[in-house]
């Protein structure tokens, strides 16, 4: 992997559902950096994939079951959108004010992801159904349209155990690899790394959303050019681990014996 990258903001303007978010973001490209090459890595935030997917939910259309309402009344939420959490979740582990604490895909998630920010008025977004078939089919889509060999990630902002504020994660993840094993490479000192694996994907998404904004900004996406990841047609998906894996939920587990 190369030691220096640039990155690109890309201004699509609002996305809204069925927008074709692939051409808008070819054309951002083009206005930003003179367009895709090879090698380039599509950072999309994972609200402007689920709008442009439809994944939109209007709060109105929405009738909160009793659970709903309880747990809004205890942690100070909009009935509605707490039913939205409650579908969207697997299940409920606890909360604090504004937010309950789920569990989503094998992954500790506030508000199952469900988000308000960058939706409509009256609306809430929920993760797109399947990040990685996303990510997959908007590299294809681009792909085509362009000629460039790229990878593309989807990515979320989540924050991290004793920490204060966001950081990027990925989501999604088609042509590049999310993970990679430093495991056997020998340290400054000759040891050998035993537990070492890089987190390129979260690491890419962090430096995207340096430039893509969670606010008015209106770019939902960014290009991060000359990185030198090797790139695969094989490589697809976000790289997970079990629970019991896990130092932060294995100690969380127990913690509930």
């Amino acid at each position: 992997m190369n030691r220096s990258f640039t990155v690109f903001a890309l201004a699509t303007g609002i996305i809204a559902p069925d927008d074709p978010l692939p051409e808008r973001i070819i054309a951002a490209a083009m206005t930003a950096c003179g367009g895709f090459l090879d090698g380039d890595i599509l950072v999309l935030a994972e609200t402007a994939v689920a709008t442009a997917e439809g994944n939109v939910i209007r709060l109105e259309d929405i009738t909160p079951t009793p659970r709903a309402r309880h747990l809004a009344e205890k942690y100070g939420m909009d009935a509605a959108a707490t039913e939205v959490v409650l579908r969207e979740s697997d299940s409920i582990v606890g909360g604090i004010p504004g937010f309950l604490l789920c569990m989503k895909g094998g992954t500790l998630l506030p508000n199952a992801g469900v988000d308000a920010s960058n939706a409509p008025p009256g609306c809430v977004t929920p993760l797109p159904k399947d990040p990685n078939a996303s990510a997959w089919r908007i590299r294809n889509e681009i792909e085509q349209a362009t000629g460039a060999k790229i990878g593309v990630i989807v990515a979320d902002s989540r924050t991290h155990a004793m920490r204060s504020g966001c950081s990027g994660v990925a989501i999604g993840c088609a042509g590049i690899p999310s993970v990679i094993d430093d495991r056997g490479r020998s340290d400054l000192f000759g040891r050998k790394l035993e537990v070492t694996k890089r987190a390129v994907a979260d690491n890419i998404t962090s430096a995207a959303e340096l430039v893509m904004g969670e606010a008015d900004e209106c770019t939902p996406a960014a290009i991060v050019r000359g990185l030198g990841l090797p790139g695969s047609d094989d490589l697809i998906g976000v790289e997970s681990i079990a629970a019991d894996e896990c130092l932060f939920m294995g100690v969380f587990a127990k913690g509930r014996k």
